[in-house]
């Protein structure tokens, strides 16, 4: 997700870079987005996630998993799990554009 500087940032790349900084407090409806975002790059067959190796695509499901069980088996989470939490949606998203 690299921004180039003639181009402004889009609104999506923008949202997930926020998502993901350590600066901003996740909520679960950032996770709940988040997840929805992979999926659909997913079902949609993105060229970025073809590219990857099948050992690699397979860690972006387990992390993309342990994220949405997260969301199922915690109401509140601290400062640490939500720094884990951030921590498998990079790793789930690893390979998008």
């Amino acid at each position: 997700m690299m921004n180039s500087p003639t181009r402004p940032m889009h609104p999506t790349e923008l949202r997930i870079r926020t998502i993901l900084s350590p600066e901003h407090p996740l909520c679960r409806d950032d996770v709940v987005w988040m997840l929805g975002y992979i999926k659909k790059k997913v079902a949609d067959e993105d060229p970025a996630f073809m590219d990857l190796s099948q050992p690699r695509l397979m860690k972006n499901f387990l992390y993309f998993a342990e994220a949405a069980m997260a969301l199922i088996q915690r109401r509140h989470c601290s400062d640490q799990e939500a720094d884990r939490l951030r921590d498998w949606l990079r790793e789930a998203s690893h390979g998008l554009a």
